[in-house]
């Protein structure tokens, strides 16, 4: 790896699935980006319907994008600019190595 590169993780609201790719298509780096169903579980119930209180759990989309340092504060100022209080979790950690084996 020539230059630092970090493993940008959001879990997002569903209904929020086109509009985050279209965004992620205009940071899209070498790797590309995952995209996968994931339940979000959290011991407070806010904005979950009835039926996720019970269950516990809440569906959500998980995408994932290895971005270089230079990318990644351009990448989080657009994400917070276009969905502010749309309740997407973030969470950033550094890339050791990567490669296709």
């Amino acid at each position: 790896m020539s230059s630092k590169e970090f493993l940008v993780t959001l879990n997002v609201p569903t209904s929020l699935e086109e509009v985050i790719v279209d965004c992620l298509l205009t940071f899209e780096s070498e790797h590309g980006f995952s995209s996968f169903p994931v339940y979000a579980h959290d011991h407070r119930n806010e904005g979950l319907s009835l039926a996720e209180q019970v269950s516990g759990r809440q569906k959500r989309l998980r995408f994932q994008m290895y971005v270089e340092e230079a990318v990644l504060t351009a990448l989080l100022a657009r994400l917070r600019e276009e969905f502010s209080g749309a309740g997407i979790r973030y969470w950033v950690m550094p890339v050791v190595d990567n490669g296709v084996i």
